[in-house]
């Protein structure tokens, strides 16, 4: 491939860019293996909450002949009782497939004080699916139990839960097209304004703010390998602008991996301080990898929309279950009841044929509305199944509570150990802090280059080839696919490598075709 073509290349998206590597790496030249380490899509999955999402349809099933059945028509659920018949019929599954519920159960009954009768007439309805979603944002249980949940695993002994209201999306993408959506339509951003990205980051928050339907302005705060991928205290000042309408982190971060400690949590307490009209967007997907994380939405609720989704951790991304959770009192609430007179009768007509008060709707609900163009609001919110799916997640996890919870365990240990056997036979630093999330490595081609050749040969690749020549040989010559770290905001020659989607022992291989392909990068240069 020519220079030309690969810098047409190099301007698509990094996962634009993966689709093109995906092509070459599977017809490559050695025709021997095809190793995608690009996307962060899990290799393996939760079984728990799946069986126990089949044994509610069975259930639901049974139930609804109960009222009705004609071959295969059947009628609606009777919630009467419900609780007491589905105890029966765990008695004729046997005690193994009954143990999960009946911990379950127990939990949601002794800590959040919930209805048994209620919860199981929730689960059943709304894994049959036989209903539209009601309350349209989420089940109202389901809230409860979701709310907790995060409280659980992200808020570190902060106990936020009951000021905590969730909407439940198609995952945390979906999240992310309604958020940016919503903040538009009610007048909190515009063209021109400027908001602030913790980098390297996942490419649609880079992608997303630049397109005309937002034409924002990007502050970089950058994260850099020298610092672990740290975002300094220093960078974190710049937040204090008052200029700054906005700031969208990942937390841990993609692909850096790494959490903000408790130093940088203090801060951010600081920053909304000086700047207490600061909108905060934390997408922590990656947040149950690290070890007592903790959520800037646990620092700074009332500053802070939390976006969270269940895909890397249960195994889940086809599933496309992910939240945005805010505080009943939120910044977002106070800044649309203080916009200018001129804007404030648009943004109250949008919402006036669906509510009788629209000045008094929350942002979360508004988020709800405008995910169905408004007109459809009255059929919107996630649908029931997945809602059910996310509860069962969630209750693997709050089972767990007074003891390890030994799937999350076994997660991380995975992670880990693909990202030790990649790091040791590259021979490429290690960050060991109990920050890093390890699902992903940047690797710098230029460094290693140096660090094995000397920087005359690191000079030699910088200036003779583009920077996606190297990823585009590994996939056409030796079948390997990484990601090009650029479209996430690194520096040229930096890539990204999944700690997911892999057998473990895949790690070495790859490994070793980056250091196979790097000696031949060598003897040609040795040749000129």
């Amino acid at each position: 491939m020519d220079k030309k073509e690969e810098q047409r290349i190099e301007k698509l998206g990094a996962f634009e860019v993966n689709e093109q590597l995906l092509a070459l790496a599977q017809k490559d030249e050695k025709n021997s293996f095809f190793l995608n380490a690009g996307k962060g899509n899990p290799n393996w999955i939760n079984t728990q909450a799946r069986l126990a999402f089949c044994q509610l349809v069975e259930f639901g099933v049974l139930e609804s002949q109960r009222t009705l059945m004609h071959g295969d028509m059947a009628g609606s659920i009777e919630d009467e009782g419900i609780y007491d018949r589905f105890l029966t019929f765990f008695n004729t599954k046997g005690e193994e497939q009954a143990v999960f519920f009946r911990s379950g159960l127990h939990y949601l009954e002794q800590n959040l004080e919930l209805s048994m009768n209620d919860v199981v007439a929730e689960l059943v309805n709304g894994a049959i699916g036989n209903n539209y979603p009601t309350p349209n944002r989420v089940l109202s249980n389901s809230e409860t139990i979701l709310a907790h949940y995060l409280e659980e695993i992200l808020f570190n002994n902060q106990p936020l839960s009951r000021e905590t209201q969730v909407f439940p999306t198609e995952g945390g993408t979906a999240a992310m097209v309604y958020i940016f959506h919503s903040l538009k339509e009610n007048q909190l951003i515009h063209p021109g304004d400027k908001i602030a990205i913790s980098s390297p980051i996942f490419t649609p928050y880079l992608q997303i703010p630049e397109l005309n339907d937002y034409e924002m302005v990007e502050i970089d705060l950058s994260a850099t390998e020298a610092n672990h991928w740290e975002v300094s205290l220093t960078e974190l000042d710049k937040l204090k602008n008052p200029d700054i309408k906005a700031f969208f982190i990942v937390n841990p971060s993609n692909p850096g991996s790494k959490a903000l400690g408790e130093k940088e949590r203090e801060k951010m307490k600081e920053v909304v301080a000086d700047h207490p009209d600061l909108m905060i967007i934390t997408d922590d997907v990656y947040g149950s990898f690290v070890e007592d994380f903790q959520s800037i939405y646990a620092t700074v609720p009332h500053n802070t929309l939390l976006v969270y989704s269940y895909s890397k951790l249960f195994g889940a991304t086809g599933w496309r279950l992910g939240m945005i959770a805010l505080n009943e009192e939120t910044i977002f609430d106070q800044l649309i009841q203080r916009l200018p007179k001129v804007w404030k009768p648009a943004v109250e007509k949008r919402y006036a044929s669906v509510v009788l008060e629209p000045k008094k709707m929350k942002f979360i609900d508004r988020l709800v509305a405008d995910s169905r163009s408004i007109g459809l609001y009255h059929t919107s919110g996630l649908s029931t199944p997945q809602q059910v799916m996310e509860v069962l997640f969630s209750l693997t996890h709050l089972i767990c509570i007074k003891e390890k919870d030994t799937y999350i365990d076994e997660s991380k240990k995975l992670i880990s150990q693909r990202y030790d056997l990649l790091h040791d036979t590259l021979n490429y630093p290690k960050d060991s802090s109990h920050l890093n999330a390890k699902y992903y490595s940047l690797i710098d081609v230029y460094e290693l280059a140096e660090h094995l050749y000397g920087n005359s040969f690191k000079d030699y690749l910088k200036d003779q080839f583009e920077e996606i020549d190297f990823l585009l040989n590994l996939a056409q010559k030796n079948g390997v696919v990484l990601m090009d770290g650029v479209g996430f905001g690194t520096k040229p020659g930096e890539v990204r490598v999944s700690s997911a989607n892999l057998p473990t022992k895949s790690y070495k291989v790859i490994g070793e075709q980056i250091l196979e392909l790097l000696e031949r990068y060598y003897q040609e240069y040795i040749k000129k």
